[in-house]
């Protein structure tokens, strides 16, 4: 009885039973089929990403709003899951998890053992890190390419093991990751190297085995064999003549034969010439013997500046985006719209290299003007230097605010003149002014313009916007194709330039230096590049073309003799720095040849850039302002100010140090402009001036000047036939001066400086005083005919 107590004592009254978590086959297939959507999902969040990440910024904080859209293919989650993985994750290495996922949801579905799983997604972690590090290390400029782990990864061992140390351990993951995953050895390599060359080897030994007998291919040929079959001729009764009915195949096909109709008519094609000039046959000629006419080869081993003379200026890494800075800035704003019961039913940011430009779109109902009254409530809220508001933005149906950045980025002059948009463009005279808010680089066409206006208060970028200007067109055109005439008041700004005077400047005749800095000499410049216009347009009349571009194609075609006066003419852009001061000192004497030129230079290549501090009315006078079409305004101290360049507020809200507004008639565009310092100036006008150059610098027209005539007797009989009229214009306005002749009585310029002179003569004016009209001695009309009737007498 023991015994058998102890047996059923030894036995359990129940058995354990071991807990198992294995999903069934439905449960596996329904996860399998999730991991897979999940994957797709990933995927093309994560490829949207890459397109919409800057446009659904102001979306990640506002997730669980029911009403805000974003512009990623997955919406809000997209977006969300995208910046996660992308932007605070590894970057573009994060395409793997979608890989795994799919792999994992296939294993699952197919109801494949998962053996081989777990390596797979070890290795894949691996790979994951190994590419984020290493895209860290080589595009550490690029977050959204590493992502923020493989950034600070990158960060963390460069601390403790420096670059090199960085790219050892890169390489020796990679040979780890080879080895393992590839069965990487070096006898593999070296043993797929020798195949493929032995391959190579017997693939060029083999040759094509040669034909012996051409008659064999003959015999290869299909042949269509025909029955012989016995067929009465039929007699045409027209022509007399027996046609040939069809034969017929073993396969019972009709085999028409075609005829040719005999004839007897015969068909004489002449080739219609067109008659050409008698001019065109010798230019052609001329061409064909000698090639058309190159205006470069005088200098043809000249060589444009290389990129190395300009500097990065640290911008090489392009903007670098603060998303802290974006978020708080966009918190600001919706939230001071809505102190003024403004709903947004979107926003997006625009970042630029100064300015970062919010678009927001208002919800219906609103009136924009409400939005644009706020603009000094949303400038005190973010606290920026100042903000503007474009309300709405052309083209757009939303309102634009563009806060300056916390940490601007230069522009470097270099990465504009490097930029595809500049090297590849098919412009007359192309300039790269700097970049845009979408941080495009901005490439106008000064022909186009054709004449440029650029004011700004002092210190804000005007001489290195000229700067700007003039090394865009050095970096572009050849001494032959443009010459610059450079006015300089301040005596300090344009002087790097004389060491270019030989190859791209222009002067007077009888004048030393290239850049001018006397006003005297700049009146007297004015005149000589109206005489220049004059001259040029006779030539584009006797060539009979319309443009100097038109001229000059025709003239390198050898189409203009150059015995009749004709010659290739380059374009001539006259640099002025300071026009305040020209106008303050000479007056009407700059302003009237000026808007000569300004009305008429276009067509025949001379342009105008026209630069001034004092943007005020008697300065940019309506004449003026008429015709320069162009104009930059830089930032200016008041509203009034800003609307006499622009016609327009927001230059009063500019920020300085190169911010500026740009206008070509249409619509305004906010640039940063390209800073090109002083230095890179000076080594691109050394490279250019250690070349060969011309023998002297392009000479201008010679102008006589009202000077030139004091103390020369001139007889009655030599006087102008418009003397008499002349001098009762200036006794009545008692104010002797050329242009007072020139516009009352319309005249040119030398012809009223030659009647100035006999006036000087005659003693009805006294001698040039400078800039000053000259002294009337004739107090009124009946005293000036009392004299000349002495003098006829």
């Amino acid at each position: 009885m023991a015994k058998k107590r102890t047996k059923s004592k030894s036995k359990p009254t129940t058995a354990k039973k071991r807990v198992s978590f294995r999903p069934s086959k439905q449960n596996k297939i329904i996860l399998g089929s999730l991991l897979i959507v999940l994957s797709i999902a990933l995927f093309f969040s994560f490829m949207s990403y890459y397109f919409t990440w800057q446009e659904d910024q102001s979306i990640l904080s506002e997730f669980a709003h029911r009403n805000a859209e974003a512009s990623n293919l997955l919406n809000k989650f997209g977006a969300s899951v995208s910046h996660f993985f992308m932007y605070q994750g590894f970057g573009l290495a994060s395409f793997a998890f979608p890989l795994l996922l799919a792999i994992t949801g296939l294993y699952l579905f197919l109801g494949l053992s998962g053996k081989g799983l777990i390596g797979k997604w070890v290795w894949g972690l691996v790979g994951i890190i190994w590419v984020s590090v290493a895209l860290g290390f080589f595009a550490a400029e690029l977050p959204l390419l590493g992502g923020l782990i493989g950034y600070e990864m990158n960060d963390f061992l460069q601390d403790y093991t420096g670059k090199i140390g960085v790219f050892l351990i890169l390489i020796f993951m990679l040979m780890v990751i080879l080895v393992r995953l590839f069965n990487f050895t070096p006898e593999g390599v070296a043993n797929f190297f020798r195949s493929q060359r032995q391959k190579i080897k017997s693939d060029l030994q083999k040759d094509a085995p040669p034909v012996e007998n051409m008659d064999e291919l003959d015999e290869l040929s299909v042949q269509l064999e025909t029955k012989e079959v016995d067929v009465a001729p039929v007699v045409d009764t027209y022509t007399h003549k027996k046609d040939i009915p069809p034969l017929q195949n073993e396969a019972g096909l009709d085999v028409n034969l075609p005829q040719e109709e005999e004839t007897d008519i015969s068909l004489e094609v002449e080739k219609v010439t067109e008659e050409k000039e008698e001019k065109d046959i010798k230019a052609e000629k001329l061409v064909k013997d000698f090639g058309e006419f190159d205006p470069k080869l005088e200098l043809g081993n000249y060589k444009f500046p290389p990129l190395e003379l300009l500097e990065a200026h640290g911008a090489s890494g392009g903007i670098t985006i603060n998303q802290e800075e974006l978020e708080e800035n966009k918190n600001r704003i919706v939230s001071t719209l809505k102190n003024y019961k403004i709903g947004i039913a979107q926003i997006k940011a625009t970042i630029g290299p100064t300015v970062t430009l919010y678009e927001i779109v208002p919800e219906a109902g609103i009136r924009i003007s409400k939005i644009k009254n706020l603009e000094d409530d949303i400038a005190l809220s973010l606290a920026a230097l100042g903000i503007r508001i474009i309300a709405p933005i052309p083209g757009k149906g939303t309102v634009g605010i563009e806060v300056p950045n916390k940490n601007a980025t230069i522009v470097s002059m270099r990465s504009v003149i490097a930029s595809n948009k500049f090297q590849k463009a098919e412009m007359e005279l192309p300039i790269a002014f700097g970049k845009t808010i979408s941080n495009e680089t901005f490439v106008v066409d000064l022909a186009k313009m054709p004449h440029m206006l650029m004011a700004g208060a002092t210190g804000q970028g005007k001489s290195v916007g000229l700067n700007a200007v003039i090394t865009s067109l050095l970096y572009k055109k050849h001494p032959a194709e443009i010459k610059f005439i450079l006015v300089d008041p301040k005596k300090v700004e344009l002087t790097l330039y004389n060491k270019i005077e030989r190859h791209f400047l222009a002067k007077l005749p009888d004048s030393e230096e290239a850049i001018i800095t006397d006003n005297t000499k700049v009146i007297n410049t004015l005149n000589s590049l109206c005489i220049e216009m004059d001259n040029r347009y006779e030539l584009l009349k006797t060539a009979m073309v319309r443009n100097i571009k038109e001229y000059n194609a025709k003239f390198k075609a050898r189409k203009l003799n150059p015995n009749d006066g004709h010659k290739f003419l380059p374009y001539i852009v006259l640099v002025i720095d300071e026009f305040a001061d020209l106008i303050m000192t000479a007056g009407k004497e700059v302003e009237t040849p000026i808007a000569r030129l300004a009305q008429l230079a276009r067509a025949i290549g001379i342009h105008l850039i026209i630069a001034t501090q004092r943007p005020s009315v008697n300065v940019i006078t309506g004449i003026i302002k008429a015709n320069f079409p162009a104009r930059i305004a830089f930032r200016v101290t008041s509203k009034i100010d800003s609307r006499t360049i622009l016609d327009a507020q927001g230059a009063d809200q500019l920020i300085g140090r190169g911010d500026m507004l740009f206008t070509q008639g249409n619509d305004v565009t906010r640039l940063q402009c390209a800073f090109v310092d002083t230095p890179e100036v000076g080594k691109i006008t050394e490279y250019i001036g250690s070349q060969r150059a011309y023998p002297e610098a392009h000479l201008l027209p010679e102008y006589v000047g009202e000077d030139s005539g004091t103390g020369i007797d001139y007889d009655i009989s030599d006087r102008d036939a418009m003397f008499r009229e002349a001098a009762e214009v200036i006794v009545t306005a008692q104010q002797g001066s050329a242009s007072l002749i020139q516009r009352k009585l319309k005249l040119g310029y030398n012809r009223a400086g030659r009647i100035i002179d006999q006036l000087e003569a005659a003693g009805i004016v006294g001698p040039f005083e400078g800039s000053k009209a000259r002294q009337v001695l004739v107090p009124d009309i009946y005293s000036l005919e009392q004299l000349l009737e002495n003098e006829s007498k």
